[in-house]
């Protein structure tokens, strides 16, 4: 991936939905539609689907930073592109489907992603946009920044953002958003577990970046192994995770950079890491 800003445009248009970067091995992807809220329309889900299917083939690529312009982070689904379809025969239903299907494969590129992604949230995060922050493997939150899933509020429960919520905070927090519908402010997702770390307003990108930097750093090996198998056991039973984990764990053992970790350890040195 080029080290220098592309970006990927609306359909029919030459306005950017996505832009892209990558330097020191940490790839950037900023949301560019703040005069519409950077929803998540089907052009900016595409954008991003697309983006990361690239990133999971680039070895270059070691971490990944998402952001956003504007004042709002991700307001969620574009609205005026559901509405739109309120008149078909179905009342909207294959669309409805279609979208949220579209929804879903992008969240869980993020999760399957072979390299760690960190959301750099300034501003609000609503809906599928708080679904998006809490699909990343991390979050760092300007001290500004507020969440919500707000659903419950127009008639609409928030069942798809509940997926990444219910897997990242414990229950009863995520039934409190899911429930009340109400703005959650950065030291409270913070607490509740939602972000890994509150900074300074406007500083939450280079925050990431300084985060994703230091992943970057690492063999990607355990990284890689580490991240997939993370998902993995979290649905497990205690018995079966341990021994998934601990068959991952004799892969791990036996990779170069493994034997150089430890050697490296053992002699009071720094590893040079070979990535295998």
């Amino acid at each position: 991936m080029s080290a220098e800003p592309s970006a990927l445009p609306v359909a029919g248009t030459a306005s950017p939905v996505v832009k892209t970067s990558c330097e020191s091995g940490v790839a950037t992807l900023t949301l560019a539609r703040p005069d519409a809220r950077n929803s998540l329309s089907e052009a900016m889900m595409a954008a991003l689907t697309s983006a990361l299917a690239a990133i999971a083939a680039d070895t270059t690529v070691r971490a990944v930073v998402l952001a956003a312009e504007g004042p709002v982070y991700s307001a969620g689904h574009d609205l005026k592109e559901i509405q739109a379809h309120r008149s078909d025969a179905d009342r909207g239903r294959a669309y409805f489907e279609d979208v949220l299907e579209r929804c879903a494969t992008l969240m869980t590129a993020i999760v399957r992603l072979p390299q760690p992604v960190i959301a750099a949230v300034e501003g609000m995060a609503t809906a599928a946009g708080c679904q998006l922050v809490a699909s990343c493997d991390l979050a760092v939150a300007g001290e500004k920044a507020r969440f919500c899933t707000p659903g419950v509020n127009i008639g609409l429960f928030c069942h798809t953002p509940m997926v990444a919520l219910s897997r990242n905070l414990v229950r009863k927090h995520a039934m409190e958003m899911l429930l009340l519908g109400e703005w959650v402010e950065a030291e409270e997702a913070h607490r509740m577990g939602l972000v890994n770390r509150v900074v300074p307003a406007g500083d939450a990108l280079s925050s990431a970046q300084a985060l994703a930097r230091r992943i970057a750093e690492k063999s990607q090996v355990p990284v890689k192994l580490g991240k997939a198998a993370f998902y993995t056991q979290m649905e497990m039973g205690l018995d079966n995770a341990y021994a998934y984990a601990s068959r991952v764990m004799a892969e791990n053992m036996l990779a170069r950079d493994a034997d150089e970790g430890i050697s490296a350890v053992l002699a009071k040195r720094a590893p040079t890491w070979e990535d295998r």
